[in-house]
């Protein structure tokens, strides 16, 4: 099963120059503000800034998907053509990421809740 993106991450070069618009853009702070990752809290859209994004294969803004079993979703999208991208990865706390990039280059997140 898969839920709606709840999360969109973009990719950053400098982390507080980010925030700092990123803050000004929404008008609140932000729920984590570390050094390596920021995020905000829009009414339940997460909007992170990521700023080893692009180290890690991100372009530009990825929608992260929310789904039961990451590993089944990963193996499932490369068996229908997808390249991975980045491979499941724990971020903390027992939550999963992974992503690939489909034929146009477009890059999909998924991400699982512990």
């Amino acid at each position: 099963m898969t839920a709606p993106a709840k999360t969109v991450i973009y990719p950053v070069t400098n982390l507080a120059e980010a925030k700092a618009l990123y803050r000004r853009l929404l008008g609140i702070e932000p729920v984590m503000d570390e050094p390596y990752y920021v995020q905000f809290d829009l009414d339940g859209l997460l909007v992170g800034l990521d700023p080893n994004g692009h180290a890690k294969g991100l372009t530009g803004p990825v929608p992260f998907w929310l789904v039961a079993d990451i590993h089944q979703h990963l193996a499932d999208l490369i068996a229908a053509g997808a390249g991975e991208v980045q491979a499941v990865t724990d971020v903390g706390g027992g939550k999963l990421i992974a992503s690939v990039e489909d034929a146009d280059g477009n890059i999909i997140g998924l991400m699982e809740q512990p």
